[in-house]
Protein backbone atom coordinates (compact mmCIF):
# COMPACT_ATOMS: atom_id res chain seq x y z
CA UNK A 1 0.00 0.00 0.00
CA UNK A 2 1.46 3.38 -0.91
CA UNK A 3 1.83 6.24 1.52
CA UNK A 4 -1.24 8.19 0.45
CA UNK A 5 -3.34 5.02 0.40
CA UNK A 6 -2.39 4.23 3.97
CA UNK A 7 -3.54 7.61 5.20
CA UNK A 8 -6.84 7.65 3.33
CA UNK A 9 -7.66 4.06 4.24
CA UNK A 10 -6.88 4.68 7.88
CA UNK A 11 -9.57 7.30 8.35
CA UNK A 12 -11.99 6.83 5.44
CA UNK A 13 -12.03 10.52 4.51
CA UNK A 14 -14.84 11.54 2.15
CA UNK A 15 -14.53 14.25 -0.48
CA UNK A 16 -15.60 17.59 1.03
CA UNK A 17 -15.58 16.01 4.48
CA UNK A 18 -13.34 18.75 5.85
CA UNK A 19 -16.47 20.92 6.10
CA UNK A 20 -18.33 18.54 8.41
CA UNK A 21 -16.04 18.78 11.41
CA UNK A 22 -12.42 19.13 12.52
CA UNK A 23 -10.07 16.76 10.70
CA UNK A 24 -7.73 14.55 12.71
CA UNK A 25 -4.04 15.26 11.98
CA UNK A 26 -3.42 11.60 11.16
CA UNK A 27 -5.94 11.90 8.31
CA UNK A 28 -3.71 14.36 6.48
CA UNK A 29 -0.66 13.50 4.38
CA UNK A 30 2.09 16.13 4.53
CA UNK A 31 5.29 16.70 2.51
CA UNK A 32 7.38 15.83 5.56
CA UNK A 33 6.07 12.26 5.27
CA UNK A 34 7.68 11.69 1.92
CA UNK A 35 10.01 8.72 2.15
CA UNK A 36 13.74 9.01 1.51
CA UNK A 37 13.18 7.32 -1.85
CA UNK A 38 10.45 9.81 -2.80
CA UNK A 39 12.67 12.73 -1.83
CA UNK A 40 15.50 11.27 -3.89
CA UNK A 41 13.22 10.97 -6.91
CA UNK A 42 12.11 14.58 -6.52
CA UNK A 43 15.71 15.80 -6.24
CA UNK A 44 16.73 13.72 -9.25
CA UNK A 45 13.94 15.19 -11.38
CA UNK A 46 14.85 18.71 -10.31
CA UNK A 47 18.51 18.08 -11.11
CA UNK A 48 17.54 16.81 -14.56
CA UNK A 49 15.50 19.96 -15.22
CA UNK A 50 18.26 22.27 -13.99
CA UNK A 51 21.10 20.51 -15.82
CA UNK A 52 19.52 19.30 -19.06
CA UNK A 53 16.38 21.38 -19.68
CA UNK A 54 16.74 24.96 -18.43
CA UNK A 55 19.93 25.64 -20.43
CA UNK A 56 17.85 25.06 -23.58
CA UNK A 57 14.94 27.33 -22.65
CA UNK A 58 15.79 29.96 -25.27
CA UNK A 59 16.00 27.33 -28.03
CA UNK A 60 12.67 25.86 -27.02
CA UNK A 61 11.13 29.33 -27.16
CA UNK A 62 12.27 29.43 -30.78
CA UNK A 63 10.04 26.37 -31.37
CA UNK A 64 12.76 23.75 -31.67
CA UNK A 65 10.30 20.90 -31.35
CA UNK A 66 12.89 18.26 -32.17
CA UNK A 67 14.77 19.42 -29.08
CA UNK A 68 11.62 19.23 -26.97
CA UNK A 69 10.99 15.69 -28.17
CA UNK A 70 14.58 14.69 -27.35
CA UNK A 71 14.21 16.08 -23.82
CA UNK A 72 10.93 14.27 -23.31
CA UNK A 73 12.58 11.04 -24.49
CA UNK A 74 15.42 11.71 -22.06
CA UNK A 75 12.87 12.07 -19.27
CA UNK A 76 11.45 8.74 -20.41
CA UNK A 77 14.87 7.10 -20.26
CA UNK A 78 15.20 8.28 -16.67
CA UNK A 79 11.82 6.79 -15.79
CA UNK A 80 9.99 10.07 -15.16
CA UNK A 81 7.16 9.52 -17.65
CA UNK A 82 5.79 6.23 -16.38
CA UNK A 83 5.30 6.76 -12.66
CA UNK A 84 1.52 6.41 -12.94
CA UNK A 85 1.63 3.52 -15.44
CA UNK A 86 1.68 -0.16 -14.38
CA UNK A 87 4.80 -2.17 -15.16
CA UNK A 88 2.77 -4.42 -17.47
CA UNK A 89 2.62 -1.53 -19.96
CA UNK A 90 6.21 -0.37 -19.55
CA UNK A 91 5.67 1.99 -16.64
CA UNK A 92 7.51 2.06 -13.36
CA UNK A 93 4.34 1.46 -11.37
CA UNK A 94 5.44 3.85 -8.63
CA UNK A 95 3.09 4.85 -5.85
CA UNK A 96 0.87 7.84 -6.48
CA UNK A 97 2.69 10.12 -4.05
CA UNK A 98 5.97 9.55 -5.89
CA UNK A 99 4.17 10.46 -9.09
CA UNK A 100 2.97 13.65 -7.45
CA UNK A 101 6.50 14.46 -6.26
CA UNK A 102 7.74 14.08 -9.86
CA UNK A 103 5.14 16.55 -11.12
CA UNK A 104 6.08 18.92 -8.30
CA UNK A 105 9.74 18.87 -9.35
CA UNK A 106 8.86 19.19 -13.05
CA UNK A 107 7.21 22.53 -12.27
CA UNK A 108 10.51 24.39 -12.39
CA UNK A 109 10.92 23.59 -16.08
CA UNK A 110 9.22 26.68 -17.52
CA UNK A 111 7.65 25.82 -20.91
CA UNK A 112 9.04 22.30 -20.79
CA UNK A 113 6.96 21.58 -17.71
CA UNK A 114 3.87 22.34 -19.81
CA UNK A 115 4.97 20.04 -22.64
CA UNK A 116 5.95 17.12 -20.44
CA UNK A 117 3.03 17.72 -18.08
CA UNK A 118 0.54 17.58 -20.92
CA UNK A 119 2.20 14.40 -22.17
CA UNK A 120 2.27 12.42 -18.91
CA UNK A 121 -1.03 13.81 -17.63
CA UNK A 122 -3.90 14.58 -19.97
CA UNK A 123 -2.00 13.04 -22.91
CA UNK A 124 -1.41 9.62 -21.34
CA UNK A 125 -3.83 9.10 -18.46
CA UNK A 126 -7.04 8.86 -20.54
CA UNK A 127 -5.63 5.74 -22.18
CA UNK A 128 -4.13 4.43 -18.95
CA UNK A 129 -7.37 4.86 -17.02
CA UNK A 130 -10.04 4.20 -19.64
CA UNK A 131 -8.40 2.33 -22.50
CA UNK A 132 -9.10 -1.27 -23.47
CA UNK A 133 -6.37 -3.83 -22.93
CA UNK A 134 -5.49 -3.61 -26.62
CA UNK A 135 -5.34 0.21 -26.52
CA UNK A 136 -3.10 0.18 -23.46
CA UNK A 137 -0.69 -2.32 -24.99
CA UNK A 138 -0.58 -0.43 -28.25
CA UNK A 139 0.06 3.07 -26.92
CA UNK A 140 1.30 3.09 -23.33
CA UNK A 141 4.79 1.59 -23.83
CA UNK A 142 5.70 4.30 -26.35
CA UNK A 143 4.16 7.04 -24.23
CA UNK A 144 6.18 5.88 -21.23
CA UNK A 145 9.49 5.99 -23.12
CA UNK A 146 8.70 9.30 -24.80
CA UNK A 147 9.03 7.80 -28.26
CA UNK A 148 5.33 8.57 -28.68
CA UNK A 149 4.08 11.98 -27.53
CA UNK A 150 0.52 12.41 -26.32
CA UNK A 151 -1.92 15.32 -26.39
CA UNK A 152 -5.50 16.07 -25.37
CA UNK A 153 -7.99 17.77 -27.70
CA UNK A 154 -11.12 19.05 -26.01
CA UNK A 155 -11.25 22.85 -26.38
CA UNK A 156 -12.83 24.37 -29.50
CA UNK A 157 -13.17 27.92 -30.84
CA UNK A 158 -16.73 28.08 -29.48
CA UNK A 159 -16.39 25.65 -26.56
CA UNK A 160 -13.80 26.46 -23.93
CA UNK A 161 -15.03 26.20 -20.37
CA UNK A 162 -18.35 24.84 -21.65
CA UNK A 163 -16.95 21.47 -22.66
CA UNK A 164 -20.39 19.98 -23.32
CA UNK A 165 -20.90 22.46 -26.17
CA UNK A 166 -18.30 20.93 -28.50
CA UNK A 167 -19.27 20.82 -32.17
CA UNK A 168 -16.77 18.33 -33.57
CA UNK A 169 -18.88 15.54 -35.06
CA UNK A 170 -18.28 11.82 -35.31
CA UNK A 171 -20.41 10.31 -38.07
CA UNK A 172 -20.87 6.53 -38.11
CA UNK A 173 -19.73 4.63 -41.18
CA UNK A 174 -21.06 1.40 -42.64
CA UNK A 175 -18.05 -0.61 -41.43
CA UNK A 176 -18.63 0.45 -37.78
CA UNK A 177 -16.03 3.21 -37.79
CA UNK A 178 -16.42 6.99 -37.62
CA UNK A 179 -15.60 10.11 -39.58
CA UNK A 180 -14.50 13.12 -37.55
CA UNK A 181 -15.09 16.71 -38.67
CA UNK A 182 -14.38 19.83 -36.67
CA UNK A 183 -11.72 22.05 -35.15
CA UNK A 184 -9.89 21.94 -31.84
CA UNK A 185 -8.11 24.98 -30.46
CA UNK A 186 -5.29 25.74 -27.98
CA UNK A 187 -4.02 22.16 -28.01
CA UNK A 188 -0.80 21.68 -26.03
CA UNK A 189 1.88 19.63 -27.88
CA UNK A 190 -0.15 19.90 -31.09
CA UNK A 191 2.83 20.57 -33.37
CA UNK A 192 4.75 17.43 -32.41
CA UNK A 193 2.35 15.01 -30.70
CA UNK A 194 1.84 11.56 -32.22
CA UNK A 195 -1.47 10.57 -30.63
CA UNK A 196 -4.42 12.65 -29.52
CA UNK A 197 -7.35 12.00 -27.21
CA UNK A 198 -10.08 13.76 -29.19
CA UNK A 199 -13.60 14.52 -28.02
CA UNK A 200 -16.47 14.58 -30.50
CA UNK A 201 -20.21 14.03 -30.57
CA UNK A 202 -21.39 10.83 -32.22
CA UNK A 203 -24.41 11.65 -34.39
CA UNK A 204 -24.06 15.21 -33.13
CA UNK A 205 -25.32 14.20 -29.70
CA UNK A 206 -23.29 11.57 -27.82
CA UNK A 207 -20.15 13.07 -26.25
CA UNK A 208 -17.41 10.51 -26.96
CA UNK A 209 -13.62 10.21 -26.71
CA UNK A 210 -11.48 8.85 -29.54
CA UNK A 211 -7.82 7.97 -29.92
CA UNK A 212 -6.57 9.58 -33.12
CA UNK A 213 -3.06 9.17 -34.52
CA UNK A 214 -1.32 12.13 -36.11
CA UNK A 215 -0.68 10.29 -39.36
CA UNK A 216 -4.41 9.79 -40.00
CA UNK A 217 -5.39 11.37 -43.34
CA UNK A 218 -7.53 14.48 -43.02
CA UNK A 219 -5.93 15.67 -39.76
CA UNK A 220 -3.92 18.86 -40.10
CA UNK A 221 -2.23 21.09 -37.53
CA UNK A 222 -2.67 24.85 -37.63
CA UNK A 223 0.05 27.46 -37.05
CA UNK A 224 1.53 28.04 -33.63
CA UNK A 225 -0.26 30.57 -31.46
CA UNK A 226 1.80 33.64 -30.55
CA UNK A 227 1.48 33.49 -26.77
CA UNK A 228 2.09 35.81 -23.84
CA UNK A 229 4.05 33.12 -22.01
CA UNK A 230 5.05 29.44 -22.10
CA UNK A 231 6.48 30.23 -25.51
CA UNK A 232 8.62 27.11 -25.53
CA UNK A 233 5.56 24.86 -25.55
CA UNK A 234 3.48 24.08 -28.59
CA UNK A 235 -0.05 25.48 -28.75
CA UNK A 236 -1.92 25.11 -32.03
CA UNK A 237 -5.23 24.10 -33.57
CA UNK A 238 -6.21 20.70 -34.97
CA UNK A 239 -8.45 20.56 -38.04
CA UNK A 240 -10.41 17.39 -38.75
CA UNK A 241 -11.72 17.07 -42.29
CA UNK A 242 -13.17 13.66 -43.03
CA UNK A 243 -10.81 11.93 -40.60
CA UNK A 244 -11.71 8.24 -40.65
CA UNK A 245 -11.07 6.21 -37.50
CA UNK A 246 -11.96 2.56 -36.82
CA UNK A 247 -14.45 1.38 -34.22
CA UNK A 248 -11.64 0.44 -31.85
CA UNK A 249 -10.52 4.08 -31.73
CA UNK A 250 -13.36 4.80 -29.27
CA UNK A 251 -11.95 5.40 -25.80
CA UNK A 252 -14.35 4.23 -23.11
CA UNK A 253 -17.99 4.12 -24.16
CA UNK A 254 -19.97 6.09 -26.71
CA UNK A 255 -21.81 8.87 -24.93
CA UNK A 256 -19.48 8.80 -21.90
CA UNK A 257 -16.71 11.02 -23.22
CA UNK A 258 -17.65 13.91 -20.97
CA UNK A 259 -17.02 11.75 -17.91
CA UNK A 260 -13.54 10.94 -19.16
CA UNK A 261 -12.92 14.62 -19.94
CA UNK A 262 -14.04 15.92 -16.57
CA UNK A 263 -12.30 13.27 -14.50
CA UNK A 264 -9.01 13.64 -16.34
CA UNK A 265 -9.32 17.38 -15.72
CA UNK A 266 -9.73 16.63 -12.02
CA UNK A 267 -6.38 14.86 -12.03
CA UNK A 268 -4.91 17.66 -14.12
CA UNK A 269 -6.06 20.24 -11.61
CA UNK A 270 -4.26 18.86 -8.63
CA UNK A 271 -1.14 17.85 -10.57
CA UNK A 272 -1.07 21.39 -12.01
CA UNK A 273 -1.26 22.61 -8.42
CA UNK A 274 1.79 20.48 -7.62
CA UNK A 275 3.72 21.82 -10.60
CA UNK A 276 3.04 25.47 -9.86
CA UNK A 277 3.97 24.94 -6.22
CA UNK A 278 7.33 23.60 -7.38
CA UNK A 279 7.65 26.60 -9.69
CA UNK A 280 6.89 28.96 -6.81
CA UNK A 281 9.57 27.42 -4.60
CA UNK A 282 12.07 27.82 -7.41
CA UNK A 283 11.07 31.44 -8.03
CA UNK A 284 11.41 32.24 -4.33
CA UNK A 285 14.91 30.78 -4.41
CA UNK A 286 15.85 32.99 -7.36
CA UNK A 287 14.36 36.09 -5.73
CA UNK A 288 16.09 35.37 -2.44
CA UNK A 289 19.43 34.79 -4.15
CA UNK A 290 19.14 38.09 -6.00
CA UNK A 291 18.13 39.94 -2.83
CA UNK A 292 21.15 38.56 -1.00
CA UNK A 293 23.53 39.77 -3.72
CA UNK A 294 21.96 43.07 -4.78
CA UNK A 295 23.09 46.04 -2.69
CA UNK A 296 21.43 49.42 -2.28
CA UNK A 297 22.47 52.18 0.13
CA UNK A 298 25.45 49.98 1.10
CA UNK A 299 23.17 47.19 2.30
CA UNK A 300 21.96 43.95 0.76
CA UNK A 301 18.29 43.97 -0.22
CA UNK A 302 17.58 41.18 2.27
CA UNK A 303 18.52 43.56 5.08
CA UNK A 304 15.54 45.81 4.35
CA UNK A 305 12.37 45.17 6.34
CA UNK A 306 9.94 45.45 3.46
CA UNK A 307 11.93 42.97 1.37
CA UNK A 308 12.09 40.55 4.30
CA UNK A 309 8.35 40.97 4.77
CA UNK A 310 7.81 39.97 1.14
CA UNK A 311 10.03 36.90 1.49
CA UNK A 312 8.14 35.79 4.60
CA UNK A 313 4.77 36.26 2.95
CA UNK A 314 5.80 34.32 -0.15
CA UNK A 315 7.27 31.44 1.85
CA UNK A 316 4.07 31.28 3.89
CA UNK A 317 1.87 31.21 0.80
CA UNK A 318 3.97 28.39 -0.67
CA UNK A 319 3.78 26.49 2.63
CA UNK A 320 -0.01 26.65 2.60
CA UNK A 321 -0.28 25.61 -1.06
CA UNK A 322 2.16 22.76 -0.54
CA UNK A 323 0.12 21.58 2.46
CA UNK A 324 -3.06 21.54 0.37
CA UNK A 325 -1.47 19.81 -2.62
CA UNK A 326 0.04 16.92 -0.69
CA UNK A 327 -3.08 16.52 1.43
CA UNK A 328 -5.12 16.24 -1.77
CA UNK A 329 -2.54 13.90 -3.27
CA UNK A 330 -2.86 11.61 -0.30
CA UNK A 331 -6.63 11.52 -0.65
CA UNK A 332 -6.57 10.79 -4.37
CA UNK A 333 -3.86 8.18 -3.94
CA UNK A 334 -5.92 6.45 -1.29
CA UNK A 335 -8.99 6.40 -3.51
CA UNK A 336 -7.19 5.05 -6.57
CA UNK A 337 -5.22 2.39 -4.75
CA UNK A 338 -2.16 0.59 -6.06
CA UNK A 339 -3.75 -0.28 -9.40
CA UNK A 340 -6.57 1.30 -11.37
CA UNK A 341 -7.84 -1.04 -14.02
CA UNK A 342 -11.62 -0.62 -13.87
CA UNK A 343 -12.81 2.64 -15.49
CA UNK A 344 -15.88 2.82 -13.23
CA UNK A 345 -13.69 2.65 -10.13
CA UNK A 346 -11.33 5.22 -11.57
CA UNK A 347 -14.13 7.67 -12.27
CA UNK A 348 -15.61 7.13 -8.81
CA UNK A 349 -12.24 7.74 -7.19
CA UNK A 350 -11.55 10.93 -9.13
CA UNK A 351 -15.06 12.26 -8.60
CA UNK A 352 -14.78 11.69 -4.85
CA UNK A 353 -12.12 14.37 -4.45
CA UNK A 354 -13.03 16.64 -7.34
CA UNK A 355 -13.76 19.48 -4.90
CA UNK A 356 -10.31 19.26 -3.32
CA UNK A 357 -8.68 19.11 -6.78
CA UNK A 358 -10.43 22.33 -7.83
CA UNK A 359 -9.56 24.01 -4.54
CA UNK A 360 -5.87 23.14 -4.86
CA UNK A 361 -5.77 24.34 -8.47
CA UNK A 362 -7.32 27.72 -7.72
CA UNK A 363 -5.26 28.42 -4.62
CA UNK A 364 -1.92 27.29 -6.02
CA UNK A 365 -2.26 29.07 -9.36
CA UNK A 366 -3.12 32.35 -7.62
CA UNK A 367 -0.31 31.79 -5.13
CA UNK A 368 2.20 31.46 -7.98
CA UNK A 369 0.99 34.74 -9.47
CA UNK A 370 1.64 36.41 -6.11
CA UNK A 371 5.14 34.92 -5.96
CA UNK A 372 6.23 35.91 -9.47
CA UNK A 373 4.70 39.38 -9.13
CA UNK A 374 6.75 40.02 -6.00
CA UNK A 375 9.74 38.39 -7.68
CA UNK A 376 9.60 41.11 -10.34
CA UNK A 377 9.31 43.71 -7.58
CA UNK A 378 12.34 42.36 -5.71
CA UNK A 379 14.39 42.44 -8.92
CA UNK A 380 13.20 46.01 -9.46
CA UNK A 381 14.02 47.38 -12.91
CA UNK A 382 15.90 44.23 -13.78
CA UNK A 383 12.71 42.29 -13.18
CA UNK A 384 11.29 43.99 -16.26
CA UNK A 385 14.21 42.96 -18.45
CA UNK A 386 13.98 39.71 -20.41
CA UNK A 387 17.64 38.86 -19.71
CA UNK A 388 16.72 38.21 -16.08
CA UNK A 389 14.57 35.29 -14.87
CA UNK A 390 11.71 37.27 -13.33
CA UNK A 391 10.19 38.41 -16.64
CA UNK A 392 9.85 34.89 -18.04
CA UNK A 393 8.53 33.55 -14.73
CA UNK A 394 5.93 36.32 -14.65
CA UNK A 395 4.75 35.64 -18.22
CA UNK A 396 4.74 31.88 -17.86
CA UNK A 397 2.75 31.85 -14.61
CA UNK A 398 -0.32 33.62 -15.94
CA UNK A 399 -1.67 30.69 -17.95
CA UNK A 400 -2.24 28.55 -14.87
CA UNK A 401 -5.36 30.46 -13.85
CA UNK A 402 -6.81 29.51 -17.27
CA UNK A 403 -5.51 25.95 -17.66
CA UNK A 404 -7.66 22.98 -16.55
CA UNK A 405 -10.81 25.09 -16.33
CA UNK A 406 -10.52 28.78 -15.54
CA UNK A 407 -10.44 29.74 -11.88
CA UNK A 408 -13.86 31.31 -12.35
CA UNK A 409 -15.28 28.02 -13.60
CA UNK A 410 -13.63 26.18 -10.71
CA UNK A 411 -15.10 28.67 -8.26
CA UNK A 412 -18.53 27.77 -9.59
CA UNK A 413 -17.75 24.06 -9.57
CA UNK A 414 -16.69 23.98 -5.92
CA UNK A 415 -20.03 24.93 -4.32
CA UNK A 416 -21.95 23.21 -7.10
CA UNK A 417 -20.25 19.88 -6.44
CA UNK A 418 -20.65 20.27 -2.68
CA UNK A 419 -24.37 21.02 -2.92
CA UNK A 420 -24.92 18.09 -5.29
CA UNK A 421 -23.15 15.76 -2.91
CA UNK A 422 -25.35 17.06 -0.12
CA UNK A 423 -28.55 16.55 -2.12
CA UNK A 424 -27.51 12.98 -2.92
CA UNK A 425 -26.93 12.24 0.76
CA UNK A 426 -23.19 11.78 0.31
CA UNK A 427 -22.24 14.77 2.46
CA UNK A 428 -24.31 15.97 5.41
CA UNK A 429 -23.75 19.67 4.87
CA UNK A 430 -27.27 20.47 6.03
CA UNK A 431 -26.68 18.81 9.38
CA UNK A 432 -23.32 20.51 9.79
CA UNK A 433 -24.78 23.93 8.92
CA UNK A 434 -27.71 23.38 11.29
CA UNK A 435 -25.32 22.53 14.14
CA UNK A 436 -23.39 25.73 13.51
CA UNK A 437 -26.62 27.79 13.45
CA UNK A 438 -27.63 26.23 16.77
CA UNK A 439 -24.24 27.16 18.22
CA UNK A 440 -24.76 30.78 17.20
CA UNK A 441 -28.07 30.85 19.08
CA UNK A 442 -26.55 29.30 22.21
CA UNK A 443 -25.98 31.68 25.18
CA UNK A 444 -22.23 31.48 24.81
CA UNK A 445 -19.71 29.59 22.78
CA UNK A 446 -18.02 26.84 24.80
CA UNK A 447 -14.69 27.74 26.38
CA UNK A 448 -12.01 25.18 25.74
CA UNK A 449 -9.87 26.41 28.64
CA UNK A 450 -6.16 27.09 28.45
CA UNK A 451 -4.69 26.61 25.02
CA UNK A 452 -1.22 26.39 23.58
CA UNK A 453 -0.25 28.20 20.37
CA UNK A 454 -1.24 25.37 18.01
CA UNK A 455 -4.36 24.55 20.02
CA UNK A 456 -5.46 28.11 19.37
CA UNK A 457 -4.59 27.68 15.70
CA UNK A 458 -6.73 24.54 15.56
CA UNK A 459 -9.60 26.42 17.20
CA UNK A 460 -9.29 29.14 14.58
CA UNK A 461 -9.26 26.58 11.77
CA UNK A 462 -12.48 25.14 13.14
CA UNK A 463 -13.91 28.65 13.50
CA UNK A 464 -13.15 29.24 9.81
CA UNK A 465 -15.05 26.07 8.95
CA UNK A 466 -18.04 27.15 11.07
CA UNK A 467 -18.08 30.65 9.59
CA UNK A 468 -18.11 29.14 6.10
CA UNK A 469 -21.01 26.81 6.94
CA UNK A 470 -22.91 29.63 8.64
CA UNK A 471 -22.66 32.09 5.74
CA UNK A 472 -23.05 29.52 2.97
CA UNK A 473 -25.97 27.88 4.78
CA UNK A 474 -27.78 31.20 5.07
CA UNK A 475 -27.34 31.89 1.36
CA UNK A 476 -28.48 28.39 0.40
CA UNK A 477 -31.53 28.61 2.65
CA UNK A 478 -32.64 31.87 1.09
CA UNK A 479 -32.03 31.07 -2.57
CA UNK A 480 -32.51 27.28 -2.60
CA UNK A 481 -32.32 25.97 -6.18
CA UNK A 482 -32.01 29.52 -7.55
CA UNK A 483 -28.57 29.83 -5.91
CA UNK A 484 -26.98 28.34 -9.04
CA UNK A 485 -27.92 31.55 -10.86
CA UNK A 486 -26.24 33.79 -8.24
CA UNK A 487 -22.68 33.55 -9.48
CA UNK A 488 -21.38 36.31 -7.24
CA UNK A 489 -22.63 34.47 -4.16
CA UNK A 490 -21.26 31.17 -5.40
CA UNK A 491 -17.88 32.81 -5.92
CA UNK A 492 -17.86 34.07 -2.32
CA UNK A 493 -18.90 30.64 -1.03
CA UNK A 494 -16.06 29.10 -3.03
CA UNK A 495 -13.57 31.58 -1.57
CA UNK A 496 -14.69 30.66 1.95
CA UNK A 497 -14.43 26.94 1.21
CA UNK A 498 -10.98 27.38 -0.35
CA UNK A 499 -9.72 29.33 2.67
CA UNK A 500 -11.21 26.76 5.04
CA UNK A 501 -9.28 23.95 3.35
CA UNK A 502 -6.14 26.11 3.16
CA UNK A 503 -6.20 27.09 6.83
CA UNK A 504 -6.89 23.60 8.11
CA UNK A 505 -4.31 21.97 5.84
CA UNK A 506 -1.58 24.33 7.04
CA UNK A 507 -2.57 24.08 10.70
CA UNK A 508 -2.66 20.28 10.72
CA UNK A 509 0.71 20.14 8.99
CA UNK A 510 2.19 22.33 11.72
CA UNK A 511 0.50 20.21 14.40
CA UNK A 512 2.09 17.08 12.97
CA UNK A 513 5.49 18.80 12.85
CA UNK A 514 5.19 19.71 16.53
CA UNK A 515 3.95 16.24 17.49
CA UNK A 516 6.96 14.48 16.02
CA UNK A 517 9.42 16.99 17.48
CA UNK A 518 10.47 18.39 14.11
CA UNK A 519 13.37 20.85 14.61
CA UNK A 520 11.55 23.20 12.23
CA UNK A 521 8.26 23.01 14.17
CA UNK A 522 8.63 26.61 15.34
CA UNK A 523 8.99 27.76 11.74
CA UNK A 524 5.89 25.77 10.75
CA UNK A 525 3.96 27.46 13.55
CA UNK A 526 5.21 30.93 12.60
CA UNK A 527 4.01 30.53 9.01
CA UNK A 528 0.65 29.23 10.21
CA UNK A 529 0.20 32.26 12.46
CA UNK A 530 1.14 34.61 9.64
CA UNK A 531 -1.37 32.99 7.35
CA UNK A 532 -4.18 32.98 9.93
CA UNK A 533 -3.54 36.67 10.55
CA UNK A 534 -4.22 37.38 6.87
CA UNK A 535 -6.76 34.72 5.99
CA UNK A 536 -9.33 35.03 8.76
CA UNK A 537 -9.98 38.78 8.35
CA UNK A 538 -10.24 38.12 4.62
CA UNK A 539 -12.78 35.39 5.32
CA UNK A 540 -14.76 37.69 7.59
CA UNK A 541 -15.01 40.31 4.86
CA UNK A 542 -16.17 37.69 2.34
CA UNK A 543 -18.72 36.22 4.75
CA UNK A 544 -20.09 39.69 5.57
CA UNK A 545 -20.61 40.37 1.88
CA UNK A 546 -22.35 37.03 1.45
CA UNK A 547 -24.65 37.64 4.41
CA UNK A 548 -25.39 41.23 3.33
CA UNK A 549 -26.57 39.85 -0.02
CA UNK A 550 -28.73 37.33 1.81
CA UNK A 551 -30.54 39.25 4.58
CA UNK A 552 -31.39 42.78 5.70
CA UNK A 553 -32.30 44.74 8.82
CA UNK A 554 -32.43 43.00 12.18
CA UNK A 555 -31.92 39.58 10.60
CA UNK A 556 -28.67 40.73 9.01
CA UNK A 557 -27.49 42.35 12.23
CA UNK A 558 -28.15 39.11 14.11
CA UNK A 559 -26.24 37.12 11.49
CA UNK A 560 -23.27 39.50 11.56
CA UNK A 561 -23.15 39.25 15.35
CA UNK A 562 -23.10 35.46 15.04
CA UNK A 563 -20.31 35.65 12.48
CA UNK A 564 -18.20 37.77 14.82
CA UNK A 565 -18.50 35.14 17.52
CA UNK A 566 -16.65 32.70 15.32
CA UNK A 567 -14.01 34.92 13.77
CA UNK A 568 -12.40 36.44 16.83
CA UNK A 569 -8.80 36.56 15.73
CA UNK A 570 -6.19 37.26 18.42
CA UNK A 571 -3.61 39.87 17.44
CA UNK A 572 -0.09 38.67 16.77
CA UNK A 573 3.16 40.57 16.41
CA UNK A 574 3.21 40.22 12.64
CA UNK A 575 6.54 42.04 12.35
CA UNK A 576 8.40 39.69 14.69
CA UNK A 577 6.69 36.61 13.25
CA UNK A 578 7.51 37.61 9.68
CA UNK A 579 11.12 38.28 10.65
CA UNK A 580 11.37 34.76 12.05
CA UNK A 581 10.19 33.34 8.72
CA UNK A 582 12.34 35.73 6.69
CA UNK A 583 15.45 34.78 8.68
CA UNK A 584 14.83 31.15 7.73
CA UNK A 585 14.27 32.05 4.05
CA UNK A 586 17.49 34.06 3.87
CA UNK A 587 19.48 31.37 5.67
CA UNK A 588 18.13 28.68 3.33
CA UNK A 589 18.52 30.81 0.22
CA UNK A 590 14.86 30.22 -0.59
CA UNK A 591 11.97 28.13 0.64
CA UNK A 592 13.01 27.09 4.14
CA UNK A 593 10.95 23.98 4.94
Amino acid sequence: MDTGTAHAAQVGVRGGGFLLGPTAPEAVFTPEELTDEQRLVRRTVQQFIEDEVLPHTAAMEQHDWALVRRLIRRAGELGFLGADIPEAYGGSGLDKITGLAIKDAMGIGASFSVSVGAHIGIGTLPIAFFGTEAQKRRYLPGLVTGEVIGAYALTEPTAGSDAMAIRTRATRTADGGFVLDGTKQFISNASFADVFTVFAKVDGEHHTAFIVERRTPGLTVGPEEHKMGIRGSSTASLIFEGVRVPADAVLGEIGQGHKIAFNILNVGRFTLAAGVTGAARYALGQATGYARERRQFNRALVDFGLIRQKLARLATAIYVAESMVYRTGGLVAGALGAQHQDPAQVMAALEEYAVECSIAKVFASEMLDLVVDEMVQIYGGYGFIEDYPAARAYRDARINRIFEGTNEINRLLIPGMLFRRALKGRLDLLGAARAVADEVLAPALPDGGERGPLDEARRLADAARKATLFAAGAAAQKHLAALEHQQELLGWIADLVIETFAVESAVLRAVKAASRGDPAAGLHAAMVHLYLDEALPRMETTARRLLAATAQGDTLRTMLAGLRRFLKVPAIDAVATARTVADAVVAAGGYPV
